[in-house]
């Protein structure tokens, strides 16, 4: 399979940046879209509603439904999925985006910071799979895409932001859970993580960050839709890296993925 025409993908956090990328892929192949996220209202901060994600989607050739849900509340969620269902008759794609971000050490850290990440990430990922696995039982091609980075225990990642990196690595072990839980079922349980920083939101959280030195979402967008339209059956437990991905499918330039081509990029949180 090499398209994703008439598929749905349930993608939540798909209101802006790597979410929307992944959306407005999909939907260049004719794909059904549930734009999954909190906004709803535009805040001069953060562009973006599910309002204009779904506009964007439509515009590029899909078909959108746009859903206000906050990934923490179980009824919300089992709601959007609901309402998903009932639009476009079943869920082929549950493409876990949304996540929470603080950056800082245990003193600097809040409790209420805190607990947003642990229940976004890692909990919001759970649940979302749970809600949606019904639906991904009945698809003939069935994908759980968490954009998670390869688990580690190296303290040089849990040292500067214990939080965050226990929050990001619960999805990855989420994900490595899900695998083996559900590879057996036919479902396709991997994750996806940028080689590079990506120039989204995010960087608002990461000082210093040279926007000239990252790259575009499209980038991840590109390797996701490669890893979602291959065959579902005997393909979970993977830690991939968007760049990884797209080499395997055949890409060699990687310049015009660059927020400025003649900057080296920088690498991601986890890696190396």
């Amino acid at each position: 399979m090499s398209s994703l025409a008439g598929k749905t993908l349930f993608i939540t956090g798909a209101s802006r940046g790597i979410g929307l990328a992944i959306a407005q892929r999909a939907a260049r192949d004719g794909a059904n879209v549930a734009i999954v996220a909190k906004s709803s209202v535009p805040n001069p901060k953060l562009p973006g509603t599910i309002f204009s994600a779904a506009q964007e989607v439509e515009a590029a050739g899909g078909k959108a439904l746009p859903i206000k849900c906050d990934i923490r509340e179980e009824d919300e969620v089992k709601a959007a999925v609901a309402a998903t269902v009932e639009r476009f008759g079943g869920i082929d794609i549950l493409v876990n985006n949304a996540s929470a971000i603080w950056l800082a050490g245990l003193a600097d850290t809040p409790m209420k910071r805190f607990d947003l990440m642990q229940q976004v990430n890692a909990r919001g990922s759970f649940l979302c799979a749970q809600a949606c696995l019904p639906h991904l039982l009945k698809s003939d091609n069935p994908h759980i895409l968490t954009l998670a980075p390869p688990p580690s225990l190296a303290t040089k990642w849990w040292a500067p932001h214990t939080g965050y990196t226990l929050a990001k690595m619960g999805m990855s072990f989420v994900t490595l859970g899900l695998a083996g839980e559900l590879g057996s079922k036919g479902i396709a349980v991997n994750a996806l993580w940028p080689r590079t920083i990506i120039a989204t939101d995010a960087l608002n959280m990461i000082p210093g960050v040279p926007l000239e030195r990252c790259r575009k979402p499209t980038i991840v967008a590109d390797a996701a839709h490669a890893v979602l339209t291959r065959e579902a059956k005997g393909f979970a437990g993977h830690f991939l890296i968007d760049e990884e991905v797209l080499h395997e499918a055949g890409v060699t330039d990687f310049t015009w993925y660059a927020m400025d081509a003649s900057q080296e990029p920088l690498p991601d949180l986890f890696l190396g």
